[in-house]
């Protein structure tokens, strides 16, 4: 009886209807708020393509800060892409045609041995990486060992100018320490933002192929010799 008398106050309210005569009318708003701004501020749909370009050349031009001064940042990691490393790869395999080892008895085509080593060993590394526990992704690992490669890159673009000169012992000497010194600024500036994404235990394990991935690219800087 107590839940009757509850619910008799209610009781008429399912004879309540609203006549057709009275017009319902009203007006449905979205509230324009913060949240709302910061989606049209990042909303790409209606930008021009040239905006959009010099957006990407921005990002790509901020990753190359990032590799010249190496500290543990996330910035590779979070915003990665891939268009700088294909940049850097067809730069460095550009200033590798026209050498000795183009010729048919000494060598296969640079440009296609500097893509294979470049791709499939970046491939090799973040497998090995992913297999020992590594927190990073496929194709952040990736964006980090290509970026990397910009040390490399300008070393090979500084040899080319040094052997205009002459290819004598001095231009050697002077080869050597250009690619010794780029070959560890890639593998620091490398390991400094792949170090925290592997177990503590294993850093020397992830570390070792890397060490031999810019190895390979360093020595096929160093030896390039142009053709006669």
């Amino acid at each position: 009886q107590a839940s009757a008398d509850a619910n008799r106050p209610f009781a008429g309210l399912s004879d309540v209807s609203i006549s057709e005569d009275i017009p319902v009318e009203g007006d449905i708003s979205v509230p324009v708020g913060p949240s709302a701004r910061r989606d049209d501020e990042f909303s790409t749909l209606d930008e021009p393509v040239k905006e959009t370009v010099l957006r990407d050349l921005r990002a790509v031009g901020k990753k190359f800060v990032h590799v010249l001064y190496p500290k543990r940042s996330t910035a590779l990691l979070r915003d990665w892409d891939l268009w700088g490393p294909l940049l850097l790869c067809v730069t460095l395999a550009l200033l590798l045609q026209g050498g000795a080892a183009d010729s048919d008895y000494q060598g296969g085509p640079q440009f296609a041995e500097v893509f294979v080593i470049v791709w499939f060993g970046s491939i090799i590394i973040t497998i090995n990486s992913k297999l020992l526990g590594g927190t990073i992704s496929f194709f952040q690992s990736l964006c980090v060992l290509g970026y990397c490669i910009l040390p490399l890159t300008v070393a090979m673009a500084v040899c080319r100018i040094v052997l205009v000169a002459g290819s004598g012992s001095v231009s050697f000497a002077v080869r050597l320490v250009v690619v010794t010194a780029s070959f560890g600024w890639s593998t620091f500036a490398s390991t400094a933002f792949l170090a925290d994404s592997q177990p503590a235990n294993r850093k020397a394990l992830v570390v070792y192929p890397v060490f031999l991935f810019y190895f390979v690219i360093g020595w096929m800087v160093l030896t390039f010799s142009p053709s006669q």
